[in-house]
Parts: C-alpha cells; sequence; structure tokens
C-alpha cells in the first residue's frame, strides 16, 4: 500500500515539514555525526527546529549519508536504525598481493554472515555480535591501494572489516578513505532527496529568510517515508481520538480488514495511516480483540 509522498510534501507548510521532516545530508570530513547532527539543529532553531537526531554514526572522517531527523521525527529515529548500508572506500593492504587471492579470502570467510568485534575506540560493548555482509567487491587496484564497494548489515563496522581482513590475508591492511552512499532507503543520488551538502543546506534557509522558501521545501524529506520502510495499515477515522491517545488499535478499526495478509505475525511493526495522515508506528499484537499496540503516535499539535 503505497503512501503518496509528494502529495503529502506538497500540502503542508514549512513549519509542517520542520516539525515532522528528515534532511539527507552529506556529512564533511571532519566533524561527528552529533557535530553535525547539531549544526543543523542550530541553524534551524529561529524556524522552530528544537531537537534533532541522525540516523547511524560515521566516523569523523568518514564522508556520505547522514539522515537527520527533526522535532518530532526524532521519534523515528529507532525505526531507521539497523538498516543495510553501502560503502565506497579504499583499502590500503600492507604488502603486495594478487587481487584474485583476496577475493577468493573475501568469498570464503567475508561475505554472508560474519562474527565481528566492535573497534576498541567503539562506544558500544566489546562483545563478539553477528553481522552480513550482503556485498563486499573490489573494484580497483593500484599498487596497493584498493577501491572497494561494500554493502552490510546496519551496525557493521567496515575500518574493523577491513582489518580483520589484512589479518586472514596475513599480510595487513588498513582503510584510507570511506564514504556512505547509502543509509536504508536514503542514498546520495535519491532522484527525489538526494543527499544535500552543508553548504547548499545553508544557502536554502538564507533563502527562505529572504522570502524564497524553494530550496529549503525541496531538500526536506517528509517523514512518512517511514512508510517504505514498513508495511501501511490504513484504519477507519471513527476511533481515531481514541487512538491519538495511545489505545490499541482492534481489528474493528482496520479498513479492509478481510484484505490483510495472513502472513503479519505478532512482533512485526507497521505504519499506520488514517485519511491519508500519518498516525502511528505500531506493533502487532497476539490477541483476538487488538490488532496491534502503539509503538509512537504522532499527536496534533494544538495551534
Amino acid at each position: 500500500m503505497k503512501i503518496d509522498l509528494d502529495k503529502i510534501k506538497q500540502e503542508k507548510t514549512i513549519k509542517e515539514l520542520l516539525e515532522f521532516g528528515i534532511l539527507n545530508i552529506d556529512k564533511p570530513s571532519g566533524p561527528t555525526s552529533f557535530d553535525v547532527s547539531d549544526f543543523v539543529r542550530k541553524s534551524l532553531q529561529d524556524l522552530g527546529v528544537k531537537k534533532t537526531s541522525h540516523f547511524g554514526t560515521l566516523d569523523p572522517k568518514v564522508t556520505g549519508v547522514l539522515p537527520v531527523s527533526l522535532n518530532r521525527a526524532c521519534k523515528l529515529t529507532g525505526f531507521f536504525l539497523g538498516e543495510d548500508k553501502e560503502y565506497v572506500g579504499i583499502m590500503r593492504i600492507h604488502e603486495e598481493l594478487e587481487l584474485e587471492k583476496i577475493k577468493k579470502m573475501i568469498s570464503e570467510k567475508f561475505t554472508g554472515k560474519i562474527l565481528q568485534t566492535p573497534p576498541v575506540k567503539s562506544r558500544v560493548k566489546r562483545q563478539e555480535r553477528e553481522r552480513e555482509i550482503i556485498n563486499f567487491q573490489l573494484l580497483e587496484k593500484d599498487g596497493k591501494d584498493i577501491l572497494f564497494l561494500a554493502e552490510v548489515q546496519g551496525g557493521t563496522y567496515i575500518r574493523k572489516l577491513i582489518d580483520d581482513l589484512g589479518k586472514a590475508l596475513d599480510i595487513g591492511a588498513h582503510m584510507l578513505e570511506l564514504r556512505r552512499i547509502r543509509a536504508g532507503i536514503f542514498k546520495e543520488d535519491l532522484e527525489e532527496y538526494p543527499s544535500v551538502n552543508l553548504y547548499d543546506f545553508e544557502k536554502a534557509i538564507k533563502e527562505y529568510k529572504s522570502g524564497n522558501e524553494e530550496s529549503l521545501r525541496k531538500i526536506i524529506i517528509p517523514a512518512e517515508i517511514v512508510s517504505q520502510v514498513y508495511q501501511v495499515i490504513k484504519i477507519k477515522n471513527n476511533n481515531l481520538k481514541q487512538i491519538l491517545t495511545g489505545k490499541n488499535i482492534k481489528y474493528s478499526d482496520l479498513i479492509h480488514k478481510e484484505k490483510l495478509s495472513r502472513d503479519l505475525p505478532p512482533g512485526k511493526i507497521i505504519c499506520v495511516f488514517c485519511d491519508g495522515k500519518f498516525i502511528e508506528m505500531a506493533e502487532i499484537v497476539d490477541d483476538d480483540t487488538f490488532f496491534a499496540k502503539p509503538l509512537f503516535v504522532l499527536q496534533p499539535v494544538e495551534h
């Protein structure tokens, strides 16, 4: 069930987009992900943005896609984390080795499910965890420097992946450069919402304050884009007032109940809409009366 994001965006004011929106920022090398998120907040403070949150940390030297949520869209951060990520980078092997031998090692030990221990400098507990390497390609070799493309499960440490590969080859390797080109559904070259650098972001704000909202409107992504990650369920509006106060969704609240797939197991997270508007993120429950319980409810803003 597809939601018309363009229509939602057109019908909202800039204030409404900033209240429940996302920016696909192109993070530069240098600042931390928190620094970038905080810069966005301070830049939009005059426009009513009090809170921002980024979707997945990038090391200071790593560039690329860093989605930043605004105001109430920050509540959706956890629903985007863990999505697959895609990177392009350069690794340096410490001794000369044929490309085919490296590819063979990747095929044998660094494709599919692997075990990875977070690096020493990471903020998470250093315990071995399973991660999936969806795609790991070596694109080009120039001496000891190798251009690579990696598509991995969220939470995978690319720098550690390269280090572990070097150890497995018994020659050593480290990462020289890294750029994230995709974080879940957010891409650097996404047709409707390509990543925006901080210069163009600031420029869009200045234009808006001068009376031209076109650039700023263009770069704000409606947070309803979460509907592209989770299955959409539509509900009737006759019990909406109670649902907006956090009440469970009943089977009688559903539209086209008979058309709902039977493969919606308890625990599955869904995205709930009513009359074309985002209502909540919910979790399906194993109950004869109730269909789903709320995880995050977007209550109407009182003007």
